[in-house]
């Protein structure tokens, strides 16, 4: 850090300067204060000579638009930004974000501090940014804002502070025209290539980001500089220095086809299967590491705001202390260079009228006219159109770049997937490299134009460093229009005029509450408290008042739709036990205190009833009743205010069965349910032979299966049953209901010993009369086993998991009717029977649909989760064209028609990084033309076909 100059701002907004903290290429950042809260903040302001250019003030702002909706979790939530309603007189307005400041070491400066970090250390940086990853990801963009100074290691865990090109470039500049150009650097395999950017480019580069954590150096450093680019697309990493348990992971990151590399999620989950936050509980960084991000906290709150004199306007602050400067975290606008210490810079990365600066570094600097050197890995082209020419361009416009489509593409654009700018990249490279194979270098038809003058500024003054090697060698890059190093100190890289501007944001959507709703974004969603905020649109989404919110628009492909509203169940009160909807009206929820109802509509908590707690699924009692099964009693309860309507006690109701303990609900039908019970009776010893002792009583368990009416509230039937596992009551799950009897099976849980015995590792499925409850009979299906998922139709068919198959049989003969094979090791969950279709999931995460009569495949695709747990549970929607996968990692939407892959949804929980892990699995319930999706204490209520 330093003093402020003269002609630095002492005011962003509410917030006071109190230091300067780094200038980099594109924006300067302060230390800053709210005086009146006393919140401290990280200012980012732009550079004064790039603030004008509309290029450049659409990209930051796009970036920073980014970074709000990610924010949660590992990405800090912005405080305030700097739009004003009206531009001053005197030039551009100032363009500026204030993000919370989290004392935290960029992973550069941590590594020349402390050295390579340990096993633990790295699975929860690399468990981290991969989340972050798979949250973009499944958006169906691209990130490509990792680097060594983007990447900050904090108390509690890693933060991430890029949200795109701009954000991680090494240095950028006016060009004529209104044109914006960065310094870029060396890229991926397939970039080298000329090839479209991916998802997977984003993985790469986490490879060498980890291979740099682990080793304090790049995996290919051996050889010059100038063959750097070559030995990316060509030679195989060096990670001998690794540790031994993630070298496999970490090579496959690396891999030069990106269809080999894993994905986000796949990485995250074998780095941490609990969670970056949960493997971090109890402190991570080396102690070290942990007193210098301590100490960065505690000089940067002794900063006291300086004296302003209306008088001397010229006066400037005491300067502040440059030792180890303190890098904080910058969350909500795009990073540079000034986020890496001098070494992990490309050696020409100063400007060339700057004075230079010795640097320590693993590649030498090129000689003079020699190729540039490049940047770091993330700093790769930003995906933008062609370049034009300069008068055309001139006629564009205000310089728009319009999307931004090289960083997340979570703007109103459209579906198009992620792809980079191809003749971008060719003016980043080598023809040769490039050109395909066996033609010649294509001559450049445009040169770029030569750097718009500026006025000059004062050479920037890099942080110290901490020594060690660069993070990324230097590749062979083309010189700019001025010669090696050029003006930039680089190879340029126009950004040309865009297209025309997109149209206003309609001025009643509020940017003040935009900030108030940003929190915890997960897979496409920010969530926070109640409100809610999609990526991919440039408005907002709030919590809703009476009023139900207009069905959104999706944006992108992959992104999940903007929910209808966000409910949070209270943390003071038990975590939800079950959920079920009453008619398309009511969510309601009960846990081991209460039951609650929450308006479908709005998303309001209507009112909760203590007399429900511990209550099972609430169902339709008629047209105006909510009934719920509550260990002691039945209860029927007005849907307006909860207030109980009738009561029977299952000591009245079943009289004759005194300590009647009723099981889970079987199922229903109407107004039908069917359930288990159990209770104990005493078995009298036998009158002993003469001259014999009496024998003892015996306590024995007796069960019945039961039908009751709850809308006539009385008992159908009961027929006894077998006990199962102690305590006693077995646990049904009804298969099918069909006019004339209702088949159940028995949950392998509740068998007993002797049961599992004697079923030698085969299921059962149980007929029961629908009118009388008489057990008609009880089968076994091929080998499917008692734990083998089953479903049916009322056409005839049973449908069971066989090994990993599923088979369909005829119900009453058992006779088999057709196969679908299933992935090797893995194994079928419930089916669920929809019209002339039967949609299926298997544990290896693939949900598909087959027909009903013949088994023909009609398609099949996967949730793209890594294959761990259980097989996804399945939900359609109302109308039976969207289906909904669900398991412990995600939400997936598809059409059911033909199994196009809609949209997917993730929910980390908690945006406090100190808060309890979230493990719960995903449900889904199915109201109408909205799917509720439920993890834990969080609910979201999606518009869905």
């Amino acid at each position: 850090m330093e003093a402020l100059r003269q002609d630095d701002p002492r005011r962003f907004g509410r917030f006071t300067a109190l230091a300067r903290f780094h200038e980099g290429a594109s924006a300067v950042r302060y230390v800053a204060r709210d005086t009146a809260s006393g919140e401290v903040a990280l200012i980012t302001a732009a550079r004064p000579e790039l603030a004008g250019v509309p290029a450049y003030r659409r990209r930051f702002q796009a970036e920073a638009r980014t970074a709000e909706r990610l924010a949660g979790g590992w990405v800090a939530a912005p405080l305030d930004t700097g739009e004003e309603p009206e531009t001053p007189a005197d030039g551009p307005e100032t363009l500026w974000t204030a993000a919370g400041y989290v004392p935290a070491l960029p992973l550069a400066e941590a590594i020349g501090i402390a050295g390579p970090l340990d096993e633990r250390a790295l699975r929860i940086l690399g468990a981290g940014i991969a989340e972050i990853l798979s949250r973009v990801h499944a958006a169906g963009a691209v990130l490509q804002g990792l680097a060594p100074g983007t990447v900050l290691l904090a108390a509690d865990g890693p933060r991430l502070t890029a949200f795109g090109p701009l954000g991680a470039a090494a240095s950028a500049e006016a060009r004529p025209g209104g044109q914006l150009s960065v310094r870029l650097g060396y890229l991926t395999p397939e970039q080298i290539e000329g090839k479209e950017v991916s998802a997977a480019s984003d993985l790469f580069v986490l490879g060498l980001l980890l291979a740099y954590a682990a080793t304090g150096t790049t995996p290919f450093t051996e050889g010059p500089a100038e063959e750097a680019a070559r030995r990316i697309a060509g030679d195989e990493p060096e990670l001998d220095a690794v540790p031994e348990a993630l070298r496999e992971l970490i090579t496959n990151c690396l891999a030069k086809d990106p269809a080999a590399r894993p994905t986000a999620g796949t990485v995250a989950a074998e780095l941490a299967l609990e969670g970056a936050a949960g493997l971090a509980r109890g402190g991570w960084l080396p102690e070290r590491l942990a007193a210098a991000v301590a100490d960065q906290e505690a000089r940067v709150l002794a900063l006291e705001a300086p004296e302003e004199n209306p008088d001397t306007p010229e006066k400037t602050p005491a300067p502040v202390s440059e030792e180890a400067p303190e890098p904080v975290e910058d969350t909500a606008a795009p990073q540079s260079e000034d986020a890496q210490p001098e070494d992990a810079r490309p050696v020409d990365a100063a400007p060339v009228d700057a004075p230079a600066s010795p640097v320590e570094t693993s590649v030498a600097p090129a000689p003079a006219g020699s190729p540039a050197t490049a940047e770091p890995e993330d700093a790769r082209p930003v995906d933008a159109p062609a370049p034009r020419e300069p008068a055309a361009s001139a006629a564009g416009g205000d310089g728009d770049i319009g999307e931004d489509r090289g960083t997340t593409r979570f703007l109103n654009t459209g579906p198009r997937p992620p792809q980079n700018d191809r003749p971008t990249t060719q003016l980043s490279l080598p023809a040769e490299l490039v050109a395909p194979p066996g033609t010649a270098p294509a001559p450049v038809a445009q040169p770029i134009p030569p750097a718009l003058p500026v006025a000059p500024v004062a050479p920037q003054h890099p942080g110290p460093t901490h020594g060690g090697p660069a993070p990324y060698p230097a590749a062979a890059l083309p010189a700019g229009p001025a010669g090696s190093g050029g003006a930039g100190g680089g190879p340029m890289v126009s950004l040309p005029l865009p297209p025309a501007p997109a149209p206003v944001p309609d001025p009643a959507a509020s940017r003040r509450t935009l900030l108030t709703i940003a929190a915890a974004a997960v897979g496409g969603l920010i969530v926070g408290g109640g409100s809610v905020a999609a990526l991919g649109s440039g408005d907002t989404a709030v919590a809703t008042d009476d009023k139900p919110a207009p069905k959104p628009r999706r944006t992108l492909p992959g992104q999940p739709p903007e929910p209808r509203w966000i409910y949070t169940h209270p943390a003071s009160e038990s975590s939800p036990l079950t959920t079920a909807v009453w008619r398309d009206k009511l969510l309601l929820v009960t846990s081991e205190s209460q039951a609650s109802a929450v308006d479908l509509r709005t998303g309001k908590r209507l009112w909760q009833r203590a007399d429900g707690a511990k209550g099972q699924a609430a169902l339709a009692a008629g047209a105006d009743l909510v009934f719920v099964a509550s260990p002691s009693e039945f209860l029927w309860l007005s849907p307006k205010n909860g207030k109980v309507v009738h009561r029977v006690r299952y000591t009245d109701a079943f009289a004759d069965l005194p300590g009647l303990a009723v099981g889970p609900l079987a199922g229903n039908s109407g107004p039908v349910v069917w359930f288990t019970g159990s209770h104990t009776v005493t078995v009298k010893a036998p009158k002993p032979k003469k001259g014999k002792k009496k024998g003892k009583d015996k306590e024995v368990v007796q069960a019945h299966f039961f039908a009751y009416d709850i809308v006539q509230r009385k008992e159908l039937w009961r027929t006894p049953v077998p006990a199962g596992r102690a305590p006693g009551t077995p646990a049904y799950r009804v298969v099918v209901d069909r006019s004339a009897d209702v088949l159940v099976r028995q949950d392998a849980v509740s068998l007993t010993a002797a049961e599992v015995k004697a079923a030698k590792g085969k299921g059962s499925i149980r007929s029961f009369d629908q009118k009388t409850g008489k057990l008609l009979w009880t089968k076994q299906y091929a080998a499917a086993s008692p734990e083998a998922a089953t479903g049916g139709d009322e056409d005839g068919t049973l449908y069971a998991a066989v090994g990993k198959d599923l088979q369909a049989f005829e119900t009453d003969t058992t006779k088999p009717l057709w196969r679908v094979e299933g992935s090797d090791g893995s194994v079928f969950g419930t089916p669920l029977v929809a019209g002339p279709l039967i949609h299926t999931t298997e544990r290896s995460q693939l949900v598909g649909a087959v027909e009903r009569e013949s088994g023909r495949l009609v398609w099949r695709r996967s949730t793209e989760v890594p294959g761990t747990g259980n097989a996804p549970s399945l939900t359609l929607s109302g109308s039976e064209k969207t289906l909904v996968a669900a398991d412990a990692v995600q939400v997936t939407a598809f059409s059911a028609a033909d199994g196009e892959r809609l949209w997917k949804f993730q929910d980390i929980g908690s945006a406090d990084p100190k808060g309890a892990t979230v493990s719960a699995q995903y449900r889904a319930l199915a109201a109408g033309e909205t799917v509720v999706v439920q993890r834990d204490r969080a609910f979201y209520a999606f518009p869905v076909a």
